[in-house]
């Protein structure tokens, strides 16, 4: 079940791309001062860090954050307030005027309780507007137990997981077989309406990271 992202996440994602390009100009800086203030693990830190592109160290950096929830995405933004970020990158004057708009706490229940009644459970019959099925719990758990030591490579490549929630995955999920199914999981609540067996059919059929025909087919099986 996907929960709907706080005030600050919600912004600090619509405006990724602008950051990403503006930050990258000096990505080392802004992960330096961003380990200061305690916005990343020392695992997440150690991830960053090793990006050697300057583009997908921000990338990463504001994955990293942005998974870490509300707290760490209210640091982030202070964070760009800050004078020595200002100073360094003048083009993140806009960030001064962003507004958080927060809900009313009732308004906030009243569309998580929609979206749990949405996303509990997606009945086996629902049609997408392609006229294929929506992938079930019962193939996703049957598609994870045919992913082998790769399973985060395809989830980066192939189901464009970002690399921070495969990280968190690994540490909520002792056993692989849970961790490859939290992430179909994911990658299910991410695309909605996309998210049909046809689709991670044909995914998961692609270059390198193709799995064993025989473990798949079955996803294009009629009911």
């Amino acid at each position: 079940m996907a929960e709907e992202p706080a005030a600050e996440v919600r912004l600090l994602r619509g405006q990724k791309a602008k950051l990403i390009e503006i930050l990258s100009a000096d990505a080392d800086f802004v992960l330096q001062h961003a380990d200061s203030r305690c916005l990343l693990s020392h695992q997440g830190y150690q991830q960053v860090k090793a990006c050697r592109v300057p583009s997908e160290k921000v990338t990463e950096l504001l994955d990293h954050v942005l998974q870490r929830g509300p707290d760490a995405a209210h640091g982030l933004l202070e964070l760009l307030k800050d004078q020595a970020l200002q100073e360094t990158f003048p083009m993140l004057c806009f960030v001064k005027d962003l507004q958080v708009n927060t809900l009313s706490s009732e308004e906030t229940s009243r569309k998580r309780r929609a979206a749990s009644d949405s996303q509990v459970d997606i009945p086996s019959k629902q049609i997408c507007k392609n006229g294929s099925r929506l992938v079930k719990e019962k193939q996703l758990m049957t598609v994870a137990r045919n992913f082998g030591r790769s399973w985060r490579e395809i989830g980066r490549l192939a189901l464009n997981v970002p690399s921070v929630k495969l990280e968190q995955l690994e540490e909520d999920h002792s056993l692989h077989v849970e961790r490859v199914f939290a992430m179909l999981r994911y990658w299910r609540a991410c695309q909605r309406e996309n998210a049909t067996a046809a689709h991670l059919h044909y995914l998961l059929s692609q270059d390198d990271w193709a799995l064993p025909p025989e473990s798949i087919d079955f996803l294009l099986e009629k009911d």
